[in-house]
């Protein structure tokens, strides 16, 4: 699978293209933006269907992408009528109609909507891609029936998202599809008054790693169980220790699905004095994310508030 596209428009909804060019990190920095990948599939073909949430100055903003196809639509915030609508294309010898409905969709802090809205995909009459708790509306719209086997039905493998903070980056993360939903916490003190700062991050609450000396382990990996299955948690804080003053961090967790992955030893969370840390080659710095055999992928840029 290609890299987590860039597709965000100026102004509103897009039908695009996934393999985009990314976005420069400044621009990033100044949008508050989440990437969802959906392992869908198109008569009987695994596609890839991409849905970006972005919020700036404007407003809030949707892209949806399709793998291997490219159509956009503008939309302006504050054309209400331009809210909902419908874009057709052409993929896999198939009609693919992208049904949104974004006129009540209420939206909290973050550019995700909390509920009040829709976003479908149909193809041939069967809706391959359902977001939003809207479903009834949206089958009644697009006139589509749910796909005849549960196995077909679109499965989140990756998730990417731009978080802000200035100790503490929150988000929400389900590391299997259907999977409990979780509060993950990364904390760090980088400020220039502390001295030997260090990593933790918990889940709901709980510490699941920590990682102290940060400036001498500013980069690893280390594997933590959740909901039973093994997560590798990736980090990079190199900027924010030695980077600019607008600096990023990057954190990735991954389940793995290989059997020799679940050690029971990574069921402690990590010592400060644990010399096993695997060396995780910065080549490897998320330029290259494929999930063909992954479970789930997170990845976090961690964003310091000035």
């Amino acid at each position: 699978m290609k890299d987590f596209p860039s597709c965000f428009g100026e102004n509103g909804v897009q039908v695009a293209d996934s393999s985009s060019s990314s976005s420069s990190a400044a621009r990033n920095a100044q949008n508050n933006m989440v990437t969802c990948v959906y392992q869908c599939r198109i008569r009987g073909r695994s596609c890839p269907i991409t849905v970006n949430w972005s919020k700036n100055m404007v407003g809030q903003l949707l892209t949806v992408g399709i793998h291997d196809c490219l159509c956009k639509v503008d939309v302006k915030p504050w054309v209400f009528s331009k809210k909902k609508g419908c874009k057709s294309l052409e993929a896999f010898s198939a009609k693919i109609d992208v049904f949104w409905d974004l006129s009540s969709a209420k939206f909290g802090s973050g550019p995700e909507p909390l509920g009040g809205f829709y976003v479908g995909v149909v193809v041939d009459r069967q809706m391959v891609l359902l977001l939003g708790d809207l479903r009834k509306e949206a089958f009644k719209k697009t006139n589509a029936v749910p796909l005849p086997c549960s196995s077909n039905a679109a499965v989140l493998v990756a998730k990417k998202e731009h978080v802000f903070g200035k100790k503490l980056y929150a988000t929400k993360a389900v590391f299997c599809n259907n999977g409990q939903i979780h509060d993950l916490v990364i904390e760090c003190d980088t400020a220039s008054g502390v001295s030997d700062p260090s990593l933790i991050i918990r889940l709901d609450s709980k510490i699941v790693m920590e990682v102290k000396r940060l400036r001498w382990k500013f980069r690893g990996n280390h594997t933590i169980l959740v909901d039973g299955l093994a997560v590798d948690v990736f980090w990079d804080v190199h900027n924010w220790l030695f980077g600019a003053s607008l600096a990023d961090a990057v954190f990735m967790f991954r389940t793995c699905l290989s059997a020799d992955k679940l050690w029971t030893t990574q069921a402690q969370p990590l010592s400060s004095d644990d010399d096993s840390l695997l060396q995780w080659s910065f080549s490897e710095r998320f330029s290259d994310t494929r999930f063909s055999d992954l479970g789930f992928s997170l990845i976090l840029y961690a964003w310091k508030n000035l």
